[in-house]
């Protein structure tokens, strides 16, 4: 899957997506904020800020008006700009940033880079906008690995529907692992590279309230399960409920995520 393939499956409301992987966006960006050492007063850019749960957490810290955020989907960045008011949001490619030379003091980047037409262009723009010693700091989910909700929905496309592994974002996602983030990070010239562990969780009231966000087509894994007709959603469904242990009431997911941060 491309990068631009990949963008297409978050044509969607901004409401599918925080109610899908967004439930994690909140948490995952306060730890990430905590491995970048920002500090009341530095500005900061989020990249591909999505409907803004890293941006907001950024203001929080630093003040909305030390903040920056740009998104390719116009409906995202409106509910950025709605969620954080006195933000500089803008609509806009990470591979082509708008935004003058050495102005940032950090540049963060939650769950886009593999969502990026061209990751290594997206990574020399976002050190190319952050001053000298500033630091650029992004995460990715471990698809392969301990993104619990992601890795069962596809372990069980995967068991009632074997064609499903060329969607698998375990198999098609690049640089998921923290040799393949601490390569990017080095081959854009940043230094002091560093790879870290993200696990923020979320609790869900119920099975259904965790599989009905995947219907909305958000992201590839709703893409995938929106796109199957009646009979093979409904086997998908019984067997993403079989490997998540047949819960009944309330369940907790842990996601991992790889975090990278390095300066300029």
């Amino acid at each position: 899957m491309s990068g631009d393939d990949g963008a297409l499956t978050f044509r969607t409301t901004p409401e599918a997506y925080d109610s899908h992987v967004g439930r994690y966006g909140a948490d995952l960006a306060r730890e990430l904020i905590g491995l970048a050492t920002v500090a009341a007063g530095d500005r900061a850019l989020d990249v591909g800020c999505g409907t803004g749960l890293l941006t907001a957490e950024l203001a929080a810290v630093l003040g909305a008006s030390n903040v920056a955020a740009i998104d390719p989907s116009a409906p995202f960045a409106a509910s950025c700009q709605a969620r954080v008011a006195g933000a500089d949001v803008r609509v806009g490619r990470a591979e082509d940033l708008p935004f003058d030379d050495e102005i940032f003091d950090a540049v963060f980047s939650q769950l886009a880079l593999n969502f990026m037409s061209d990751p290594v262009a997206g990574v020399t723009e976002m050190r190319r906008v952050a001053r000298p010693g500033g630091m650029i700091a992004a995460c990715v989910w471990d698809y392969a690995g301990e993104m619990a909700l992601l890795r069962t929905f596809w372990d069980a496309a995967r068991t009632v529907d074997p064609a499903s592994v060329v969607l698998d974002e375990g198999v098609t996602m690049p640089h998921c692992t923290p040799a393949e983030l601490s390569a990017l990070w080095t081959g854009a010239g940043l230094h002091d590279v560093e790879v870290a562990v993200l696990m923020p969780s979320v609790s869900y009231s119920s099975f259904d309230s965790l599989w009905q966000p995947f219907l909305a087509g958000v992201a590839p894994s709703g893409a995938y399960a929106a796109g199957l007709d009646e009979g093979n959603r409904a086997a998908l469904r019984d067997e993403f409920f079989r490997q998540l242990g047949s819960p009944h009431g309330s369940l907790v997911l842990t996601a991992r995520a790889w975090a990278v941060v390095g300066r300029r």
